[in-house]
C-alpha cells in the first residue's frame, strides 16, 4: 500500500526534503499533487535516517512547503518499450513529442539497466560502416565497441553524427536488422529541428528512435535521457535481435547537470567542480554497450562531447577516455581549412579495430594500409616544421613530396562532403592512390605481396 505524505521540509533549486519517510528506498519514483490539480514526478537521490532528498523531474515551480502531497511509489523509473519506437521522437523523459500518440508497452523495463557480468560479454568482431573515410580506413568502429568524438564550440559534430545517422550500415552484404539510438541532450530548439529534419529528409528516420532533451528542458531530465535512451537500445538489441547504434549528444550537458545538481546537494566537489563520482556515472552509462554471449543483438555507442577550451586533459574527455575504446579527435585547424570532417587522425584511435578487420572483414590490405597512411602523415608534421624553419624551396625532393602527400590526405582522404557514403573499398583504394604519391621504398610498414598487388605509382 502507498503512504502519502502532507507537506515538505524543504526546497532548494529542484531538489525537495521530505521528512518522516519509512521504507523508502534508493531511486524510487515518487509522485507529487499539489492542490491546484498540478502533478509532477521525482526519484529519490539520497536517503539519511528518516530523510529523503527528491530530485523533482519538472523543477520545483508552483510547490510549497504546504500545498503539497507526497506519494512513494514503490517502484525504479522505468519505460514502456515495444517494437513500434522506431522511427519515433519522445522529450528526454520517454514521452512522445511527435504527435502520433502513445506507445502501446510489451514491456516495462527499469531505466537503470542491469550490470552486464563480464563473464557474459563476448568479444567484439564485426564492423559498422560508416560511410567515412577518416573512420572507417583508421579507426575502424566495431559492434559493440564504445568510441567517443572529442569535439570542441563551434566544430560541426552535429553535422557529423547526422552524416552518421544516415549512412551508418552493417556493411553491403549484411541481411541482419540494424536500427539507431539517438539521444540529444540540452541542445538548442534549431539543434534539434536540424537532427529531425535530416533525419526524415534522408528517410533515415524509419529506423532511428530519437530522445530530444532541449537547452529550456528541466536540468533533472537531462540525467535520465542518455539512460533511457540506452534502454530502448538494450530492448532492441537483446529482446529484439536487432544491431544499434547509439549515439549519445553532448556527453559534456548531461555532466554539466550533474554538476548542477550536486552543488544543490551541498557536496563536496572534485576537479573543476564536478561530483567525485563522475567517472562511475560515466562508466554506468559506457558500459552498457556490448555483445552478450547467446544474445544476438548487439549495442554500439558514439558519445560525442565537447571539451572545454578544447582541452583533451579536462577531467570529462579524461575520464571518457579511460573508460572508453579510443577516440576521434576533432580539429580545429582543420576546420580552419574548411575540411570537413575535420577528423585529426594522429590522436585518433580505435582499440578494438584490429580485430574486426582485414580477411573475411573488410579486406586482407586494410591494416597495413591504415598502419601506412598513420606513419606517412607524421612524417608530414615533420616536413611542415622544417619547411616552417627553412622555407618550402629549401626541402628536399622527399619531403616536398611529403607536402604534397600531406594536403592531398586531407582534403581527399580526410576531406569528403557530407553527403558522400564511401564503401570500405572506395576508401581502401582511396588510401592507395595517395600512398602512390610516395616512392615505394619509403612505405616500410605494408607486407611485400599486398605491396606489389596494389601499389601504382600516383603522378600529379
Amino acid at each position: 500500500m502507498a503512504i502519502e505524505y502532507l507537506g515538505l521540509s524543504e526546497i532548494n533549486g529542484p531538489l525537495v526534503v521530505l521528512e518522516g519517510v519509512k521504507n523508502a528506498s534508493y531511486e524510487e519514483i515518487v509522485e507529487f499533487h499539489m492542490d491546484d490539480g498540478t502533478r509532477k514526478i521525482g526519484r529519490i537521490i539520497e536517503i539519511y535516517e528518516d530523510k529523503a532528498v527528491i530530485q523533482v523531474f519538472e523543477g520545483t515551480d508552483g510547490m510549497s512547503l504546504g500545498n503539497t502531497h507526497t506519494r512513494l511509489t514503490g517502484r525504479p523509473m522505468e519505460i514502456g518499450l515495444s517494437p513500434e519506437i522506431l522511427g519515433r521522437t519522445f522529450n528526454g523523459i520517454g514521452q512522445p513529442i511527435d504527435g502520433l500518440g502513445d506507445i502501446t508497452p510489451d514491456v516495462k523495463l527499469n531505466i537503470n539497466g542491469l550490470p552486464l557480468n563480464p563473464v557474459a560479454r563476448e568479444y567484439p568482431r564485426n564492423y559498422i560502416n560508416t560511410g567515412i573515410s577518416a573512420i572507417d580506413g583508421l579507426t575502424t568502429l566495431i559492434r559493440g565497441q564504445k568510441l567517443p568524438i572529442f569535439s570542441g564550440n563551434g566544430l560541426p559534430h552535429d553535422k557529423l553524427a547526422a552524416q552518421i545517422v544516415q549512412q551508418a550500415s552493417l556493411g553491403e552484404d549484411s541481411d541482419e536488422d540494424f536500427a539507431i539510438v539517438f539521444a540529444a541532450m540540452g541542445v538548442k530548439y534549431d539543434v534539434a529541428e536540424f537532427f529531425r529534419r535530416t533525419f526524415e529528409e534522408s528517410g533515415a528516420a524509419d529506423h532511428v528512435v530519437m530522445f530530444l532533451n532541449l537547452a529550456n528542458d528541466p536540468v533533472v531530465e537531462r540525467l535520465l535521457t542518455p539512460k533511457i535512451a540506452l534502454t530502448a537500445a538494450e530492448y532492441l538489441a537483446f529482446e529484439k535481435g536487432m544491431h544499434i547504434l547509439v549515439i549519445l549528444t553532448d556527453i559534456t550537458s548531461f555532466c554539466e547537470a550533474m554538476r548542477e545538481v550536486s552543488s544543490s546537494k551541498g557536496e563536496i566537489p572534485s576537479r573543476k567542480g564536478y561530483p567525485g563520482y563522475l567517472y562511475s556515472e560515466l562508466a554506468t552509462l559506457y558500459e552498457r554497450a556490448g555483445i552478450v554471449k547467446g544474445k544476438p543483438g548487439s549495442v554500439t555507442q558514439i558519445p560525442i562531447l565537447t571539451m572545454p577550451n578544447d582541452d583533451i586533459t579536462h577531467p570529462i574527455p579524461d575520464l571518457t577516455g579511460y573508460i572508453t575504446e579510443g577516440q576521434i579527435v576533432l580539429d580545429r585547424q582543420l576546420h580552419g581549412q574548411a575540411i570537413y570532417p575535420p577528423i585529426n587522425v594522429l590522436p585518433s584511435l580505435s582499440r578494438l579495430m584490429k580485430d574486426g578487420i582485414g580477411e573475411g572483414y573488410t579486406r586482407a590490405d586494410h591494416q597495413d594500409v591504415a598502419n601506412q597512411l598513420f606513419s606517412c602523415y607524421a612524417k608530414v608534421g615533420d616536413a611542415r616544421a622544417l619547411a616552417s624553419v627553412i622555407g618550402e624551396d629549401e626541402l628536399s625532393p622527399l619531403d616536398k613530396r611529403y607536402l604534397v602527400f600531406g594536403k592531398a590526405f586531407e582534403s581527399e582522404f580526410v576531406g569528403q562532403s557530407e553527403t558522400e557514403n564511401r564503401s570500405i573499398t572506395e576508401t581502401l583504394d582511396k588510401g592507395w592512390e595517395l600512398l602512390g604519391l610516395l616512392p615505394k621504398e619509403e612505405l616500410d610498414r605494408i607486407d611485400t605481396k599486398i605491396l606489389d598487388k596494389y601499389y601504382h605509382e600516383t603522378v600529379r
